[in-house]
């Protein structure tokens, strides 16, 4: 764990090791006629087209990463073995935190006692009104790290206004219920601003000038063209997984949200990883920040990770079915490439009573949310997700990541495979690789 001054240095990536691919039991074709069958472009049929033969469209820069035998490698992290990490010692409880009583009280209700890494070295920063940067792991403790602080900020300065940012619509409404869980009876309000629903409520409620607005960068644009959002009134700014909002071509927006609130603001930036981008954000956006990483590395030691050999001219979705027959496949998330795939996919295995949902961008934010609680209630066993669940989705006790089409990148991949292995749990991450020759 490092604590530091921004000093425009990033930090490096670490690949996992070794292990002897996973070799699946011969399956038979069990799925019945109109079914379906899915390849490695997420469509059906042969030669990798979806509907009426079109071939699949292809994320920029997909087509090399995984289809080496050094890349497939880092699909593969055998835990059989393993040496104990250090365990970690927080200086603080969360009862040491300068906060308002009122606030402290709540914190106990939730049953937080002993801070996480990230949590235990940023909130006393926060709360002294410093500009920050977490890097850390996903599943970590974030959220807590800049809530804790801010709403205490809140409470103590009249008038204070919170805006946040997240790359995800799921992932700006799990920080909500995270702040209506921590602000409890506090006499203050949040909201959400995201795409997929309606935006006539979202502007009615911003009229009530809540004290914090969670939100994604195109939503939140939107409301601020439609003069329903000014953010002049702003005093902090969150931008939670950044790198992911990089990722997903946001930095236009970012930079004009950020560009419309005052210079003298206080920052909070919590990403998974760091690059150039990334270093020129927050060089333009945040002043003299302490930088906090609790990086250890890139793959959890408490994801066991393999690959899934598909033999040439054998179907990968005969496999699946054949892996979601075990019933230590007790809650799987499977990662498509497309929305189309996702969606065809989570329908055959329907079909095969086996209970799925699917979330991917097409879908509305109801619908969306409504597979998610599903599947986080144990009411359905598969949910079959583009990379927009990838980050930030807190899914309690997933037993597997299955990638039944390979990431685009490597940070793809270790951003899928966080979703399981959380906490002090352990999980399994399997990679479909389909043989060519």
């Amino acid at each position: 764990m490092q604590v530091g001054r921004w000093n425009h240095q990033s930090t490096g990536a670490h690949s996992p090791s070794g292990g002897r691919p996973y070799s699946p039991r011969p399956s038979r074709r069990d799925g019945p006629s109109g079914s379906g069958r899915f390849d490695n472009h997420g469509g059906s049929g042969r030669g990798g087209y979806g509907r009426r033969g079109r071939a699949p469209v292809r994320r920029k820069g997909f087509g090399s990463f995984g289809e080496t035998e050094s890349e497939i490698s880092k699909f593969m992290n055998k835990t059989v073995v393993t040496t104990e990490e250090p365990v970690f010692v927080p200086e603080h409880k969360f009862s040491d935190f300068a906060v308002h009583e009122r606030l402290q009280k709540n914190i106990a209700a939730k049953g937080y006692d002993l801070p996480t890494p990230i949590q235990d070295k940023a909130i006393p920063h926060a709360l002294l009104g410093q500009d920050v940067v977490g890097l850390a792991e996903t599943g970590t403790g974030k959220t807590a790290a800049f809530l804790i602080p801010l709403i205490d900020k809140v409470m103590r300065q009249k008038g204070e206004r919170i805006l946040i940012m997240a790359p995800t619509r799921e992932l700006a409404v799990q920080i909500e219920k995270e702040l209506a869980g921590f602000a409890k009876g506090l006499g203050f309000r949040g909201m959400v601003a995201v795409g997929g629903a309606n935006i006539g409520p979202q502007i009615s409620m911003l009229r009530y000038e809540p004290a914090f607005v969670i939100g994604t960068p195109g939503r939140l644009k939107d409301l601020m063209e439609r003069r329903a959002l000014d953010l002049s009134g702003f005093g902090t700014v969150v931008l939670d997984e950044a790198d992911r909002m990089l990722d997903m071509g946001f930095i236009d927006d970012m930079r004009a949200i950020l560009g419309m609130m005052r210079k003298e603001r206080h920052t909070l930036f919590f990403s998974a990883t760091m690059s150039k981008d990334i270093e020129r954000l927050i060089g333009d956006f945040l002043s003299s920040p302490v930088i906090i990483s609790v990086k250890r590395r890139d793959t959890p030691s408490s994801v066991d990770q393999d690959v899934v050999r598909i033999p040439r001219g054998k179907d990968k979705f005969d496999v699946l079915v054949e892996l979601l027959k075990n019933s230590d496949f007790s809650r799987v998330l499977v990662f498509g490439r497309t929305k189309f795939g996702v969606e065809k996919l989570a329908k055959a295995l329907s079909r095969l009573h086996i209970h799925a949902e699917s979330i991917h961008g097409n879908k509305t934010q109801g619908a969306r949310q409504r597979a998610l609680e599903a599947f986080k209630a144990g009411k359905v066993s598969v949910l079959v997700a583009t990379d927009v669940a990838a980050r930030g989705i807190d899914i309690p006790a997933v037993s597997h990541v299955i990638n039944y089409d390979l990431p685009s990148t490597y940070e793809d991949y270790v951003h899928r495979i966080g979703r399981t292995g959380r906490a002090d749990k352990k999980g399994k991450a399997l990679t479909f690789v389909q043989e060519r020759y």
